[in-house]
């Protein structure tokens, strides 16, 4: 789902509602959280920079599209993706484009408005469902041509055409994700994990466990969510991060937690922190520690 420009005056939405809303469609929403665990995991055709196994996604999603049985239930003929060629380097080039096409099951019913005259005649350009002079020549990653198109169209606020909102094309969460899988010891996630992933801040200081920090109140309130799941960490003489503890800490290792969670709270040049560390079910205990200086965390323990 693209990523919409915004100012700090609007508040979020949900693009694909939205856009649904503005253009006055159906939007139908189909839930493939476990089936895309596998596209994730074991991409037939790679990843990219990072993790991001685009092309394997693009095949996935065009797949669940053109079910033959949902197409017909819902009276769909044919379907339309906004790919230009040339715009992504892994999923969306020249050669690439037919594989989307052809391992997905939609073969010529896929329709690429935006670039449709750099590629063959598909089904609803022969049979007349579509005007193929109509269709456009884009290429290329300059996104300007997009950006004339929605205004000749008559639309002022529009999703952000460079994309942008595939978390596993982030180096940062990328990273993240590698970490999980690697001290796991296994290639494997459910949808906590991947949720807890997108806090920034993720400090592992020794192999048995790490630190989920917040780093704002939006994040701590996200963050209170999971205390039953997890032993978390909070400053009590000082207003600070909520920290959950991942992994299987010893007491040594927790005190070291709770210095490091004082050096980010607003006591981190007090010569003590009082803190309260909540096991998951609900045993707490105080500590008085000294925050820990931030030349001793080591930047290796960022995720």
């Amino acid at each position: 789902m693209p990523s919409v420009r915004r100012t700090n005056k609007k508040a979020k939405r949900n693009n694909a509602l939205w856009v649904a809303e503005q253009l006055g469609i159906k939007l139908h929403i189909i839930e493939v959280i476990e089936e895309y665990k596998d596209v994730v995991i074991n991409p037939k055709h790679g990843y990219g920079q990072n993790l991001n196994p685009c092309l394997d996604c693009k095949i996935f999603m065009v797949n669940k599209a053109q079910a033959w049985a949902w197409m017909e239930e819902n009276q769909f003929d044919f379907i339309i993706t906004g790919e230009v060629i040339g715009q992504r380097p892994k999923s969306q080039r020249r050669e690439t484009m037919p594989v989307i096409a052809r391992e997905s099951g939609a073969e010529d019913r896929l329709l690429r408005p935006l670039c449709a005259k750099h590629l063959p005649m598909t089904l609803p350009e022969r049979e007349g469902w579509v005007d193929r002079e109509a269709m456009l020549d884009f290429h290329g990653r300059n996104r300007k041509p997009q950006i004339a198109l929605a205004h000749k169209l008559g639309f002022t606020d529009f999703a952000q055409p460079a994309g942008g909102c595939c978390f596993l094309t982030d180096q940062s969460y990328s990273s993240k994700l590698q970490d999980l899988w690697t001290t796991g010891g296994k290639r494997e996630y459910e949808i906590d994990d991947i949720m807890l992933l997108k806090v920034e801040r993720h400090i592992r200081p020794k192999p048995n466990f790490k630190l989920i920090v917040g780093r704002e109140e939006g994040e701590n309130n996200y963050l209170s969510g999971y205390r039953r799941d997890f032993t978390s960490i909070s400053t009590v003489s000082h207003k600070g991060p909520l920290v959950l503890v991942d992994g299987s800490p010893s007491e040594d290792d927790l005190k070291l937690a709770a210095e490091i969670t004082a050096r980010f709270s607003q006591g981190r040049d007090a010569s003590d922190v009082d803190v309260e560390i909540t096991t998951k079910d609900g045993q707490c205990q105080r500590l008085t520690v000294q925050p820990m200086a931030t030349t001793a965390i080591e930047q290796s323990w960022y995720v």
